[in-house]
């Protein structure tokens, strides 16, 4: 298990992963650490039927288990394992709180000073293998569709079905086929596409959602209507490229080619 994928508070290891932009814990360690009980699995299940409430706070997240294997785990985030710490009594709980604040101001470092950040994705990827160049271009993406999403948001999005709606008319009109597509093409499952792109994959990826950005800001759109005439034209603008590509190159830019096919990453959105 790679220590990247490990928190420690004390002498207890909490598993943890980078998923939306945040890590998010294992509840059941995190149950652990508080209760010191040695079955933790039936004291979250009786936790949850107790505490219904508390599942909306949950995702169900891959994370490597003692067998070495990875399974779909409950998980939390900060905000989420702060509500879970009110409903377990513990006198660990204010070490534990200040544990967690530590943690926080990193993250807080990070935002206001986001190369922290990089830095520390960057040591990730190199960690499952990848090369410096192929990190470059994707922390480019990652930027890119940070600020993408930004402008959804401000500019009445909402995340979810309408994030994915516009994301796949970018994705379909850069490639011609969907996100979804693509991944059957590649082979993949629930990995996460970007992390398998090539570069020139992802080169296209960034051209067609910076367009849009930039089309959804010159014609200030608002609502989801006109975010989709943005995507449309974003993808317009990746499909354009795309094919001037192929053209001078001789050969297809989408493949069945998966930039690292093992380990498969899907920890880095």
């Amino acid at each position: 298990m790679s220590q990247s994928n490990l928190a420690q508070f004390s002498d207890n290891h909490i598993r943890k992963i980078w998923h939306d932009e945040q890590w998010y814990f294992a509840i059941t360690d995190v149950i652990g650490v508080l209760t010191d009980s040695r079955n933790t699995n039936s004291y979250w299940h009786v936790l949850k039927k107790r505490e219904p409430q508390l599942l909306t706070i949950c995702k169900q997240l891959k994370l490597k288990a003692n067998d070495g294997k990875n399974y779909k785990t409950d998980c939390a985030n900060t905000e989420g394992v702060l509500r879970i710490i009110m409903s377990v009594p513990s006198p660990k709980a204010e070490p534990f709180k200040l544990w967690l604040a530590q943690l926080g101001t990193r993250e807080i470092a990070e935002i206001e000073n986001p190369e922290l950040g990089y830095e520390r994705i960057t040591e990730l990827y190199k960690a499952k293998g990848y090369p410096d160049d192929w990190i470059g271009y994707r922390l480019k993406t990652i930027g890119i569709r940070k600020e993408l999403t930004d402008e959804w948001k401000n500019r009445g999005i909402q995340e979810g079905q309408e994030y994915s709606i516009l994301t796949a008319t970018v994705a379909k009109g850069t490639f011609g086929l969907s996100p979804t597509e693509h991944k059957a093409l590649k082979g993949l499952g629930k990995e996460n596409l970007r992390d398998h792109m090539t570069t020139m994959e992802l080169i296209l990826t960034a051209l067609g959602e910076e367009v849009t950005r930039s089309v959804a800001v010159d014609n200030n759109a608002q609502g989801f209507e006109d975010n989709l005439d943005a995507a449309l034209k974003g993808g317009e603008a990746g499909g354009i490229a795309r094919a001037n590509v192929e053209r001078i190159m001789g050969k297809k830019v989408v493949s069945g080619e998966s930039f690292l096919a093992a380990p498969k990453i899907n920890e880095i959105k």
